[in-house]
């Protein structure tokens, strides 16, 4: 079965627009309430801070109490804190209203089982088939109830707390920290300065329309502008519902998802804690993948999507991977992907080895990579255009033995992703630009 609403994470939309409405989520949570629990049960809701949240977790609130649910409410947290606190509450389904790192006038719903792990394709067909069908309504004796759970957040700060070592400690280091206005807006200041950090704080004062605003994973340039104007020794930054991570060295120099991933698995493979393979993804930098063979450590890719990096790791028995955007799995820690943990745990190699992130990820060059998103009218399939598979052999056969190309289109939006890269900087922007623009023709 095709899936209409479900992406490669949740549903995803501009608010106000199908599938983004109130009267949609409301049914949408009596379709997830009929699939995940159809006894009844609890649900745990969390948000980002987005102003559309206030009606979707109404509506959601509204369609799982309709349906025998109780609903416990959350509040503003990072997703991985919601998957957490979906298990550690012993809810049945946990449900996040976010829209990641898409600007505020978007929002989307995305769904935790009661392991705190995301849904399987298989599960999210089977609530599509249902959203046709109104929305149920029990009797007043089979209503669910609804109540807000006000220690969240501590209950989150400390099980992050929890995944570095006992008496860890990040004094005297300065860093800065982007939580872009998001849902780790308190969370992360908190865990940092508990840990001694001394915390230069930015994207922490969210509005309600200021999420991903010129701040956090979209935006970096805010962080390590910062990090080299004040002498910080890094910078952190995460994405509006705080999955991602992406730092800064001391010299304000970007550091994205494969090489905080390098960083992580070659201290396990000289600690000797690496279990199984690392996964990236299509969109892996081809670097990282030569210096993880070069350490003797198994790389393996999956298709872009923490879902299907988490589905490879399960498959082959690793623990780590990731995707170059910061979203990054660390599943001897956490269920899914935590932008706050996988940060921790670079702290911890770069405290316990005693070396600056610039050190750390010297070891991993990265070669260029070019990235252009090509926006269409409508969702394009690039298996079924024959002009499109056309335009990418030829690009293809040009940089053959010298990079690669790859188009995709993303599962949240309505744009084609074009991607070279290769040994060559200029021969790599070139045949991208090329490229782009034959596909924008193509799909005008």
């Amino acid at each position: 079965m095709a899936r209409e609403f479900f992406g490669t994470d949740g549903i995803r939309g501009r608010v106000g627009e199908p599938p983004m409405t109130a009267e949609f989520v409301l049914r949408l949570a009596s379709a997830a309430a009929r699939v995940l629990a159809p006894s009844g049960g609890r649900v745990v809701i969390g948000k980002d801070t987005r102003v559309s949240g206030y009606m979707l977790e109404s509506a959601l609130e509204a369609g799982f109490v309709a349906a025998g649910m109780d609903v416990q409410l959350l509040g503003p947290l990072p997703t991985p804190g919601i998957a957490f606190m979906t298990k550690a509450l012993g809810a049945d389904v946990g449900v996040v209203i976010s829209a990641s790192h898409n600007p505020y006038c978007d929002n989307g719903i995305k769904f935790f089982d009661a392991e705190g792990r995301k849904l399987p394709d298989s599960v999210e067909e089977d609530i599509e088939r249902y959203l046709s069908e109104p929305a149920i309504t029990r009797d007043s004796s089979s209503l669910g109830r609804a109540k807000r759970i006000d220690s969240a957040r501590e209950d989150y700060q400390r099980f992050c707390l929890s995944t570095v070592p006992d008496g860890f400690r990040l004094d005297p280091l300065k860093i800065v920290l982007d939580c872009s206005h998001g849902a780790g807006y308190k969370v992360a200041p908190r865990v940092m300065t508990e840990l001694g950090a001394e915390i230069i704080a930015i994207g922490c004062s969210p509005n309600g329309k200021n999420i991903n605003d010129g701040c956090g994973t979209t935006h970096p340039e805010l962080m390590t502008m910062t990090v080299k104007a004040l002498g910080a020794d890094l910078g952190i930054a995460f994405d509006g519902d705080g999955d991602r991570v992406l730092m800064a060295d001391g010299d304000g120099n970007l550091v994205d998802g494969d090489q905080l991933l390098y960083v992580l698995a070659r201290a396990r493979k000289q600690a000797g804690t690496l279990v199984g393979p690392v996964v990236g993804t299509l969109m892996t930098n081809l670097g990282l993948e030569r210096a993880l063979v070069q350490l003797g450590i198994e790389f393996h890719r999956a298709s872009v999507g923490d879902r299907y990096v988490i589905a490879m790791l399960n498959e082959f028995g690793g623990q780590l991977g990731g995707e170059t955007s910061g979203h990054l799995l660390c599943l001897d820690k956490t269920t899914t992907g935590d932008g706050l943990i996988s940060a921790l745990q670079v702290l911890v190699v770069m405290v316990e080895s005693g070396r600056t992130l610039a050190e750390l990820t010297a070891g991993m060059p990265r070669l260029p990579q070019i990235l252009i998103n090509v926006r269409t009218q409508t969702r394009v399939s690039v298996d079924d255009s024959a002009e499109i598979q056309s335009a990418i052999a030829q690009a293809q056969q040009s940089i053959a033995g010298r990079g690669r190309v790859l188009v995709r289109a993303s599962g949240t939006e309505p744009v084609l992703r074009v991607m070279v890269e290769g040994e060559d900087e200029a021969e790599v922007r070139q045949l991208a630009n090329e490229l782009a623009g034959e596909i924008e023709r193509i799909a005008a």
